[in-house]
């Protein structure tokens, strides 16, 4: 009889690895440990474990799983986030503040659209965003840092080449 080694394979960056990577930068990046940041991020620390291993191999974290490569980070984020993550605003829901609905960018964007995560608990009526994972907008609600850069990550996948501009300004001065 046979035995086959099954190992798991690098498929690509994952949705939540952007948002795991976020945290960690929102976070001091040295003291945090595994299982904080899977209960801040609903998430299990298998998955918190193998998203780390995924963005290490595409050279977004270091060796350790501990340092985010701010700028690796940031170009992926400029220049492929919204081809591997698209988003198509859809149908009008209740639900969460994100892109051009957050607080921080309403004041910057003259809009009558507005765009948020489902959520029956939302605030307010919009076009619906799919969040980058199913725990995000609950983890964004936590952390006031998180929210105005997944809000940002959402202006980037959805927004305009104006408003694209200036999510990534205000993701450079925070990542950078």
């Amino acid at each position: 009889m046979q035995l086959l080694c099954i190992m798991k394979s690098h498929n690509g960056m994952r949705p939540q690895d952007i948002v795991v990577l976020l945290k960690i930068r929102s976070l001091d990046q040295a003291q945090w440990r595994y299982r904080d940041l899977a209960l801040s991020l609903f998430l299990s620390i298998s998955e918190v474990s193998e998203s780390l291993t995924r963005s290490h191999r595409a050279g977004l974290i270091d060796e350790s799983r501990r340092k985010v490569f701010r700028k690796s980070l940031m170009e992926f984020i400029e220049y492929g986030l919204q081809y591997v993550f698209p988003q198509q605003p859809g149908t009008m829901v209740i639900g969460i503040p994100t892109a051009h609905s957050h607080p921080a960018f309403k004041a910057h964007f003259t809009t009558e659209t507005h765009y948020v995560w489902p959520d029956d608990d939302g605030s307010i009526r919009g076009l619906s965003i799919t969040p980058l994972y199913k725990g995000a907008p609950k983890a964004a609600l936590q952390d006031s840092v998180l929210h105005l850069m997944l809000a940002a990550i959402d202006i980037i996948r959805v927004g305009q080449t104006r408003e694209l501009k200036f999510a990534l300004n205000t993701l450079y001065d925070i990542i950078l």
